[in-house]
């Protein structure tokens, strides 16, 4: 009688289990939480997941942190020239949607150098699976410097009062809709797949993200104008 008891409680405890959707696991996982932009073109990295991902965070009121701790930008800067970064490592920047663009343009700046650097991002469809997917995130460059004889597409944001971000392409001005379809047109007369990305600073962090998002579905490698650049 005392084993069928026993079968009975672990039966009953297993069917009462119910796997965590994707959006609970991530909230599991150790680190400060934001609100992460969702984005369309975003890479697969399930190395953001590992012990040792360098993930530097900027939460909604520009605060910085170092996986749990913050940090200062100095010392952001030298931990990333100091940390042995292994081969296809990658520095990750988790900033909330609605940071100023300025203090990741910063955090981006001190991070900066020969280890690849990716915005993690969030897929509309994540919340609603029931699977747990690795995290994803669009790669960037920052600053201006090219191979010789590169010739980069120049896109541009600006503060606007009707709402999205002014948005030119090489100094003509486009509507979001066309963003894709436009760099799509240029590369297709032989343009280089370079887009050089120059953001006002007082722009959300979120506005940035999507024009990097349709640059990357256009197929452009983005870099990233330091400000004033």
């Amino acid at each position: 009688m005392k084993y069928v008891l026993e079968v009975c409680l672990i039966a009953l405890a297993a069917g009462s289990f119910v796997p965590p959707t994707a959006a609970q696991a991530l909230a599991m996982q150790q680190g400060i939480s934001v609100e992460l932009v969702p984005t369309h073109n975003a890479s697969a990295v399930p190395d953001a997941d590992g012990e040792d991902a360098f993930i530097a965070t900027v939460t909604e009121n520009s605060l910085v942190y170092l996986g749990v701790n913050l940090i200062t930008l100095p010392e952001l800067a030298e931990k990333a020239r100091s940390t042995p970064f292994k081969r296809g490592q990658a520095i990750y920047i988790k900033a909330d949607a609605r940071t100023p663009y300025a203090t990741v343009s910063r955090v981006l700046q001190a991070t900066g150098g020969p280890i690849p650097q990716v915005l993690l991002t969030s897929q509309p469809a994540s919340a609603e699976s029931s699977t747990i997917v690795p995290p994803e995130g669009l790669n960037v460059s920052v600053g201006s410097t090219f191979p010789s004889g590169t010739v980069a597409t120049v896109v541009q944001l600006f503060p606007s009062l009707q709402g999205r971000p002014l948005l030119k392409i090489n100094n003509d001005e486009i509507s979001w809709s066309a963003l894709e379809s436009t760099l799509r047109r240029h590369f297709q007369k032989g343009d280089e797949k370079t887009v050089l990305l120059r953001a006002d600073t007082r722009l959300p962090f979120a506005d940035v993200v999507h024009a990097v998002d349709a640059c990357r579905a256009a197929g452009a490698a983005v870099h990233l104008a330091a400000p004033g650049i």
